[in-house]
């Protein structure tokens, strides 16, 4: 009789958790894996999708005064481009694996909200649909991802595109933030027994971080989101410097948001590289403790950085004297990060697979940008090329070396987990060389394009200012990049 009754109850168990077959099935499903494999590969095909937008942009830079994209088609494809890559690719592919992983690494069964996991994917799923609907049908911004405004204002952007950019932010943000509050919970609440915060490994230490920093950081642009649509919409003042209202308000919530939002990306990617490092050095992380230290100070001091992009507005020199000091200081846990990475290398005996290639390329990259961070924390330096083509440089080293290499390295280390078999080691590792080359290619001469004069945002060039050059070789760079991304889309099918 027992053991009919213990059948009976596993068999109510398989029918709570069986998800119905067919289309009902896809939209009723709840499992965290599931839920997790879907942002994953929703966010890398947005990545490729930016990546065509990208390649258009190259291919009217590649020589002066070409023909191929009008401006305002150009500035819709930039504007698309950074949106993308920023709110559509980044965040949620670190969420994704979040979503995947927290639990199998915690021994829980699934996320604390099963049907709020689920909620936010198809948010963030009709978001980027409908994003991507505007470019057809004439109505996609062309303001810039940050949508500055008086530009972004009724005066100066009459049509449909600010309009929609204000509203797929907040839409995507709620999804960001349905995300973070669950894995918060599930974090803080549904471990295993004796799976305490000290033995918690790293990866899921950074999901944590990231976790509380989208819950502080993206109520700031939302909340600007929503007064740009009231004063499109209903008239109202809050940017109208005319009438009262201050356009300076604009950076000050947008970029309270948008710097940490670098960190929120960066953050997980550090506790990825953590998590591979253990793998092929054969070892801990050297200092763990240290290393937990340093991604809640990231976290923390990244919420003192915001006026760094605001250097050329006019702030009080005590202003920036405070906000250089601080975006200086956020090198310290960061240095102390990679200090604990190097002991974790020295004297190990490191496999060189494909995800620890990547992780040695973001290595040589970020550093790199990190250096190039430093010089613009620099307010006469910020002066000198604010706008300009370095900044450019700058910003791409440290996303694509923080964020793409790491999560490319993250696909490569766990896809085995995530889709039950083993991807080519030899097109691994050629895709991990082309993306390499093809990054500096691109992007090292932007340096020199800065110093040249060259502004950001600009659709085409006279030759006698001695851009092209430059320009064609960042473009050939550009699709050495997209080839090797193109080997990892081909190893993965």
């Amino acid at each position: 009789m027992t053991a009919l009754l213990d059948a009976r109850e596993r068999q109510q168990l398989d029918d709570t958790w069986r998800s119905p077959s067919g289309l009902v099935g896809w939209f009723m499903q709840v499992n965290q894996r599931k839920i997790g494999l879907r942002f994953i590969v929703t966010a890398f095909i947005f990545f490729l999708l930016a990546g065509v937008l990208a390649l258009l942009m190259r291919l009217q830079l590649v020589s002066p005064e070409n023909g191929l994209l009008d401006p305002t088609l150009y500035n819709q494809l930039f504007t698309v481009h950074g949106t993308t890559m920023m709110f559509f690719f980044a965040v949620p592919a670190m969420e994704g694996f979040g979503i995947y992983l927290v639990p199998l690494m915690l021994g829980t069964r699934d996320m604390a909200f099963p049907r709020l996991n689920a909620f936010g994917y198809y948010v963030y799923l009709i978001a980027g649909i409908a994003f991507f609907l505007t470019l057809f049908l004439g109505m996609a911004p062309d303001d810039g991802w940050f949508s500055y405004v008086p530009l972004a204002g009724k005066t100066y952007s009459p049509d449909q595109g600010s309009d929609v950019w204000t509203t797929v932010i907040t839409f995507i943000e709620v999804s960001a933030l349905a995300a973070a509050v669950e894995l918060i919970v599930t974090i803080l609440k549904l471990r295993a027994p004796g799976m305490t915060l000290s033995r918690m490994p790293l990866f899921v230490w950074a999901i944590l971080v990231m976790s509380f920093m989208i819950v502080f950081a993206m109520p700031s642009v939302i909340v600007a989101s929503v007064l740009l649509a009231l004063d499109r919409t209903f008239d109202t003042l809050f940017f109208v410097s005319d009438a009262g209202g201050q356009p300076l308000l604009w950076q000050h919530l947008f970029w309270f948001f948008g710097h940490p939002e670098v960190y929120i990306i960066l953050v997980p990617a550090l506790g990825m590289i953590s998590a591979i490092l253990t793998t092929f050095c054969r070892r801990p992380v050297y200092g763990y403790t240290a290393a937990v230290l340093s991604l809640v100070g990231i976290g923390f001091i990244s919420f003192g950085l915001w006026v760094h992009h605001m250097f050329t507005t006019g702030l009080p020199q005590l202003s920036l004297d405070f906000f250089t000091a601080a975006s200086m200081m956020i090198a310290i846990p960061s240095g102390v990060l990679i200090f604990c990475w190097i002991a974790t290398l020295w004297g190990a005996r490191i496999r060189l697979a494909t995800p620890m290639l990547f992780i040695l390329g973001f290595f040589a990259i970020f550093v790199l940008g990190g250096l190039t961070g430093v010089m613009v924390a620099s307010v006469p330096f910020d002066r000198q090329v604010h706008d300009s083509y370095f900044v450019v440089a700058h910003f791409h080293y440290v996303l694509i070396g923080g964020a793409v290499f790491p999560l490319f390295g993250a696909l490569y280390y766990w896809y085995p987990k995530l889709f039950g078999r083993l991807l080519s080691e030899r097109l691994g590792r050629w895709s991990c060389a082309l993306m390499f080359i093809g990054l500096h290619l691109t992007f090292f001469p932007m340096h020199q394009l800065g110093f040249d004069g060259m502004p950001r945002r600009v659709y085409t060039y006279l030759a006698e200012m001695g851009w092209g050059p430059l320009n064609l070789l960042a473009t050939v760079g550009a699709f050495v990049f997209a080839g090797g991304v193109l080997l990892t889309l081909i190893n993965t099918l």
